[in-house]
């Protein structure tokens, strides 16, 4: 199973946010990395390493390789739509990601681990692949040996974002991913287009 297991605080400072969620390590240095982070002049970025910034971005933010990624802009491409924001509409249908929405998980990488662990069940069978893509009215659940993990039970507690495609049932612990999400519903600071630009180069 491929996955980034590098530094995070790391690529949350070269891009200027905190893209793998809350992290006090960011907040106390949140320039750039490197010895000169804090009072390097950048030179102005080609417009290349503007896109390319912009793709990396959004790979790191969804947990999602390179090859997987282009797949996923190629599937895009190909449907109707306008295709950066299909793009991010599959990005946010994959199954770790909805788990991680419906509060499941304070990570996406929290997300995927309890997903090939188990964990997680779709329409009532269990599903471990965490790029399973979840289509609207598919109901998500926390598998029943697994209502009592505690760090489930974290996660639901401190959970306070609510997603208007998304509903959850508090007391079966079960989730419906109601329909496919706007671009504007979509929280994530991400310029689609420029991803679109550097793909189709």
């Amino acid at each position: 199973m491929a996955r980034y297991t590098g530094p995070k605080t790391k690529i949350s400072r070269k891009f200027g946010e905190p893209i793998f969620g809350d992290d006090k390590s960011f907040e106390k240095r949140n320039y750039p990395p490197g010895q000169h982070g804090n009072n390097r002049r950048r030179s102005k970025k080609s417009e290349y390493a503007v896109q390319l910034m912009e793709k990396q971005k959004a790979k790191y933010t969804y947990g999602i390789l390179e090859r997987q990624f282009r797949n996923l802009f190629e599937k895009a491409s190909r449907s109707k739509g306008v295709t950066g924001e299909v793009l991010l509409q599959l990005c946010e249908s994959r199954l770790d990601n909805v788990v991680y929405r419906l509060g499941i998980s304070r990570s996406r990488s929290g997300a995927r681990q309890l997903v090939s662990h188990r964990h997680i069940t779709v329409n009532g069978e269990i599903v471990n692949i965490p790029s399973y893509s979840v289509r609207a009215g598919d109901v998500i659940g926390v598998r029943e040996k697994s209502k009592s993990l505690q760090v489930i039970a974290h996660a639901l507690e401190s959970h306070a974002a609510v997603y208007e495609w998304l509903s959850w049932n508090s007391a079966t612990m079960e989730g419906t991913y109601v329909n496919v999400p706007e671009r504007l519903q979509i929280p994530e600071n991400i310029k689609e287009q420029l991803i679109v630009e550097l793909y189709s180069k």
